[in-house]
């Protein structure tokens, strides 16, 4: 079952996860990884079935690398130390800033899309130690306790001591993990292929400012027929749903240090104080403050 709660305007949404046995298991990247200094495999399959309950993987990736859709036969939290990243399963579409992670049941069909350099470390739980976790997909805030723990855990061997301190630190992990609260920071996304396709299209130009009658064309659909399938799909309307599209992007823009000026022109607005109306209508304070707040968390 998928639960909702409400901040501003934008849903807080907990996705159900969607698997498929079909697809594969291992991404297929158009970028790979770039190595690191350590032995550390930056291969998703070697943490799979690794003797214990959890695995880290750490690796960078360059603006504009995509994972395609896959799964893996662990549950996985995805976070990005550094840089953002687009997670997209079948029913949704999560935006993930620095110092946000993204919580994918084991099976969980996505693709990731790196929105610039991102340095990622993903942790590989296995299903005994999934007792409390969540059940659907969710984007988390990342704690200051849970990102140090977890960047100590990027140098303990893969076959830690599990009795030892490495094993505790192991634990203290997964139990920060199920308390996690939520972030809001997703939108949902529709079945119909054609409706999909103008959401992709909205997303990877989120500056573009098109009619409705223009997208209603592209979908091959009158205005009427794409409007009421669009809030049949998704809950929402066209135009809100673009809205929350702009703002989510550009908080993982914000979060990334660039200027609120700049943000507010490439996610389309005209002047930057129409983008500030909007941004504290939906997120309750202005941009800088926001941020500054997100980052004191």
């Amino acid at each position: 079952m998928t639960g909702s709660a409400k901040r501003g305007s934008l849903t807080m949404v907990e996705a159900p996860a969607r698997t498929n046995p079909r697809a594969p298991k291992a991404p297929s990247r158009s970028g790979r990884p770039k190595a690191r200094a350590h032995s550390r495999s930056t291969n998703s399959a070697d943490y799979q079935d690794i003797p214990r309950p959890l695995a880290l993987l750490s690796a960078e990736y360059h603006a504009g690398d995509h994972e395609k859709l896959h799964h893996h036969s662990r549950a996985q939290l995805v976070y990005a130390v550094r840089g953002r990243m687009r997670v997209t399963t079948p029913a949704f579409t999560f935006v993930v800033p620095s110092q946000r992670a993204v919580w994918l049941p084991a099976g969980t069909e996505h693709s990731i899309e790196y929105r610039s350099a991102t340095s990622l470390r993903t942790l590989y739980v296995r299903d005994d130690a999934c007792f409390g976790m969540p059940t659907s997909v969710r984007v988390i805030e990342v704690s200051n306790l849970l990102r140090e723990l977890i960047q100590d855990a990027s140098h303990i061997p893969v076959l830690y001591d599990e009795n030892g301190r490495e094993g505790r630190v192991m634990m203290l992990i997964l139990d920060e993990i199920a308390r996690t609260p939520v972030a809001p920071l997703c939108v949902p996304m529709p079945q119909n292929d054609r409706l999909r396709a103008i959401c992709e299209a909205v997303m990877n130009s989120p500056d573009r400012d098109e009619r409705l009658d223009g997208w209603a064309d592209r979908a091959g659909m009158t205005r009427r027929t794409f409007t009421r399938a669009f809030r049949r799909e998704t809950g929402m309307s066209f135009k809100a749903w673009c809205r929350d599209v702009r703002l989510l992007d550009a908080l993982s823009r914000l979060v990334d240090g660039e200027r609120v000026t700049t943000v507010a022109f490439d996610v389309g607005y005209q002047s930057s104080s129409s983008f500030a109306v909007m941004f504290s209508r939906v997120f309750g304070d202005a941009p800088s403050r926001y941020v500054n707040n997100l980052s004191a968390e």
